[in-house]
């Protein structure tokens, strides 16, 4: 795989229903391996509590042990689920162990089965998620940087005397994206966030929201090199359009219980022959995206293998 063109990462299959029966979990870990002997840039995890699955941090903390240069990101880490304190140092740990190679992108949560139950199970308020998330972010980079006990004094978070963490490799910590694309999730990526990793379902909705994060951050006083664009993205390659279709329809009654036309209505997909997907994968990037990270829509560590594969292939199609 050559270096040209936006860089490329893929989703692990950390959830369960993405295996088949005889699979074996840990086999996953060296999936990260083959990611990277492959050429890819990156490999992410998802995370939620709300279905069974392998948890995030665990995940990429098993994959720093076995790769040497290949980005690990969260593809996005809940924090609500976690102590704020506790979740500053395990992700401290996982930068320090992996040498500064972990990205850190974040939400709060949507409304509704995917979203509500996660802090109802965490004993945590669904109002001001958002406040929450980005306190939340603010005392991990204070955390990160502090030599002296840090006190937080926000609208939501209010902690007194907290020790400093463990220093990350990088100095003030891995960089932190934002999942989301509403006008106030585009508003606070400018302000405070190092990155954008949305899944808009079009390629002019991904433009225009990105003209927005960088409006913002240049009304923050920001340059735009101080976030990156990235987009998360559902991808098979098939040999045919109607297999592609089979595919991402299989996919989407598996891992969400929903019709592909619901699905393609608030999530960015493509599934075909190379070509199709090449540039379809292109046409985000010509719209600004600088990291493609695609979840390979498949089942079975094998079938994920054989898509693991054809995406690699597919590098020499981008620009």
């Amino acid at each position: 795989m050559t270096k040209s063109g936006p860089k490329l990462g893929v989703l692990l299959p950390t959830v369960q229903a993405q295996w088949a029966a005889d699979d074996d979990p840990r086999a996953v870990v060296g999936l990260a391996a083959e990611a990277e002997a492959l050429g890819y840039d990156s490999v992410w995890a998802n995370d939620s509590i709300l279905t069974p699955r392998i948890e995030a941090l665990t995940m990429l903390t098993a994959a720093a042990a076995v790769t040497d240069r290949i980005t690990l990101g969260t593809a996005t880490l809940i924090p609500v689920t976690r102590r704020p304190v506790n979740a500053a140092h395990t992700l401290a740990s996982l930068d320090r162990l992996s040498r500064g190679r972990l990205v850190v992108g974040v939400g709060a949560g949507f409304p509704g089965r995917f979203g509500t139950p996660l802090h109802r199970l965490s004993d945590v308020p669904w109002e001001r998620r958002f406040t929450r998330l980005d306190e939340t972010v603010e005392l991990w980079r204070q955390l990160w940087s502090a030599t002296d006990p840090v006190s937080f004094r926000g609208d939501v978070l209010r902690l007194e005397d907290v020790p400093p963490t463990l220093a990350p490799h990088r100095p003030g910590g891995p960089p932190i994206w934002l999942g989301g694309a509403t006008p106030p999730a585009l508003e606070r990526t400018g302000r405070m966030y190092d990155g954008w990793l949305p899944y808009p379902p079009r390629t002019s909705d991904y433009t225009s929201g990105l003209d927005l994060v960088r409006k913002t951050a240049d009304q923050a006083g920001r340059g735009n090199d101080a976030i990156t664009p990235a987009l998360f993205i559902s991808v098979a390659v098939t040999d045919t359009v109607e297999e592609g279709d089979q595919c991402l329809r299989a996919y989407a009654r598996t891992n969400y219980g929903m019709d592909l036309e619901d699905l393609a209505a608030i999530q960015a997909l493509v599934a075909g022959p190379p070509q199709v997907v090449a540039e379809r994968l292109q046409a985000y990037a010509e719209a600004g995206a600088h990291h493609l990270v695609c979840r390979l829509a498949t089942s079975g560590l094998d079938g994920y293998r054989t898509q693991l594969t054809r995406l690699a292939d597919l590098r020499s199609l981008l620009s």
